[in-house]
Formats: C-alpha cells, structure tokens, sequence
C-alpha cells in the first residue's frame, strides 16, 4: 500500500515537471525554435487543428522558422493564426512558404519573460507540493485503516518529501537554464 501510494505521488510529479518543461518550451528567446508554435491551431476545413499538423516546420537559419503547409490555401490562415497569437512576430510569405523572423528580443522583453519563467516554474513546484499533500494525507489514511506503524508512515513521509525535493531541484535547474537562455545576447 505504501508503495503503491509512493510510486503514484512520484509519477504525478514526473508529469507536474513534464508539464512545466513543455509551458517553459513555448517561451520565445532569441533563438529560432519551431515548438513556440505548438499551441497554435489553424482552421482547417471547418475544425481546428495544431499547425504542426498541417504544415513542416524547420529552422534553417539560427533566427528563422519556414513553415511548409501541406496545402497552399492555408499559407494566409497559417500566418492570421500566427499573427492572432500575440507572440510578436511577423511572417511573411513567399507564395509556397511562410518565413518567421525571429527579431532578437529587448532588454524589456528579457525581463517580461524571466517574470513569466518564474511563475510557471512556480506554478510547477505548487503543483510538486500538492501532490506531497496528497501522498501524505494517503499515508495518513493507510495507517488509520490498515494498521500501519508509526515508523512506516514517517519513513514513507521522509521518502515523499525526498521526491519532492528532487522534483523541485529539476524545476530550478530548468528555469535557471531557461534564464540562461533568455539573457544570452
């Protein structure tokens, strides 16, 4: 049972550091990276479908993103989206493909995005420790219902704060690379 309530807490908390790293993935920095896309949907014959699905994505300049649709039609819905999204970039098309400068970014906006940085990987470490939470209260629970010692319980709490604390270090490894890579002139 103890095991079985570790094993689930440690799991959530895999995907609680999944989570951030995709949030933080989208975060725009100098460099040309396609997945700042991912959360853009495009309308594709009636219904909404994620970019990277109607079109390839590649980078072949350090500060450039082409977009290849599948089908011509979408390349002006394809940069009304991109436009729409706010992420400040303007593309522009050459007819079969639409290219996405990526201009660098202002000392203003380096420090707009190590607030959003710090949040999300806020939000992540809240997320870690609500599943601490819960674990424990389990624990809690296991021991009035099943006779568990005392010993077991504290043991098995040591354990959970352990992976939380190991969980918390990857989230502040990540966002301290991701500043990293915001701050990079």
């Amino acid at each position: 049972m103890i095991d079985t309530i570790i094993n689930d807490a440690e799991h959530r908390m895999d995907q609680a550091v999944v989570h951030t790293r995709a949030e933080l993935a989208k975060i725009r920095t100098g460099r040309a990276n396609p997945e700042i896309f991912n959360a853009i949907q495009v309308d594709y014959y009636g219904s909404k479908m994620p970019l990277n699905q109607v079109s390839n994505m590649s980078v072949p300049e350090p500060r450039l993103i082409t977009i290849q649709p599948y089908e011509k039609t979408l390349i002006p819905v394809i940069e009304k989206a991109i436009l729409e999204h706010n992420l400040g970039l303007n593309p522009t098309n050459n007819g079969t493909a639409i290219m996405v400068p990526i201009p660098a970014l202002s000392e203003e906006r380096r420090k707009e995005l190590i607030r959003v940085i710090h949040r999300l990987t806020e939000e992540g470490r809240i997320a870690i420790r609500n599943v601490r939470r819960d674990a424990n209260q389990h624990l809690k629970t296991a021991q009035d219902e099943e006779h568990i010692s005392e010993d077991e319980i504290k043991r098995a709490e040591k354990e959970t704060q352990e992976l939380t604390d190991k969980h918390i270090e990857i989230l502040n490894t990540d966002q301290e690379e991701k500043e990293k890579e915001i701050l990079e002139v």
